[in-house]
């Protein structure tokens, strides 16, 4: 099903997109799809085993603002585009089951965040990426071992996840033909400024330089993929700046956090950041 969904990449004709307000999003089914961080990770009350769903994620307080008809949550940590469609795994063992499972014709809204685990080769996806360029720092303190070690793959994992992602797009609106569909993007992780990390994170200032190219081009790819699907993408990047892990007042956390957040994911702030972010992006 993955593959064939990545063959997919003609636009969502503009008439056949659906419109609204939040008033117009709430008289159905809210369901959130998406990794970890539209899970919020670590954030206490963690539900859902493996899947590290918390009750104070943006998809709880985009629902709690909307009170919509029902709200399903399948979001789930390490998450990758592909288990939108297929289940997900851990040794073997399923953890979520396809996501768009949940998606059905009374669904009014879709938001989903995901594309960043499609990065690693292991389900940590950027974090896992993060920790190579710390591992790599010792080599070159002065220099970007970590960009020298990557090259150009990351962009052609994520060009592959993209195009997989327009596709699980195309097939929310064959399923939920009455729905408005919100691509989330990822928060500031890391500051535009590389010499803020210094002292914060163990990675040279040339791979931070380095990290911030890489999270800004997923969010591009992944904003490229909603304007193919037919969705609406939320920039969370803007709205989160400067309050990165590396900052005085972080709402995503850093390697080591300092609040309960899995590291280089958001706090319970920067989820409420992220959900009104979906808020405005609906009128609300």
């Amino acid at each position: 099903m993955a593959a064939a969904l990545g063959a997919v990449t003609a636009p969502v004709p503009a008439h056949a997109r659906p419109t609204g307000t939040g008033e117009g999003v709430a008289a159905g089914r809210y369901v959130a799809l998406g990794d970890s961080y539209a899970a919020g990770a670590g954030i206490p009350a963690q539900s859902a085993g493996l899947c590290l769903r918390s009750d104070r994620n943006y998809g709880r307080v985009v629902a709690a603002a909307l009170a919509p008809a029902g709200y399903t949550d399948r979001s789930c940590a390490g998450a990758k585009v592909g288990a939108l469609t297929l289940p997900q795994t851990d040794a073997g063992a399923v953890v979520n089951g396809p996501q768009l499972d949940a998606v059905a014709p009374d669904v009014s809204l879709v938001t989903v965040t995901i594309g960043g685990n499609d990065l690693g080769t292991s389900d940590l996806g950027f974090v896992d990426v993060v920790a190579t360029c710390a591992s790599l720092a010792v080599t070159d303190p002065l220099g970007a071992p970590c960009r020298a070690h990557y090259g150009d793959s990351l962009s052609g994992r994520l060009e592959s996840a993209a195009s997989r992602l327009a596709g699980a797009l195309r097939l929310v609106h064959a399923k939920a033909p009455r729905a408005r569909v919100l691509v989330v993007g990822y928060p500031s992780v890391v500051p535009d400024d590389p010499k803020k990390c210094l002292g914060r994170l163990p990675i040279t200032t040339g791979d931070v330089a380095f990290l911030r190219s890489v999270l800004g081009e997923l969010n591009d790819r992944v904003a490229a993929a909603a304007e193919t699907g037919g969705a609406t993408y939320v920039d969370t990047l803007n709205p989160t700046r400067g309050h990165d892990g590396c900052s005085a007042e972080p709402w995503v956390e850093g390697l080591l956090p300092t609040a309960p957040a899995l590291p280089l994911h958001p706090n319970a702030t920067g989820e409420r950041a992220m959900a009104t972010a979906v808020l405005n992006a609906l009128g609300r």
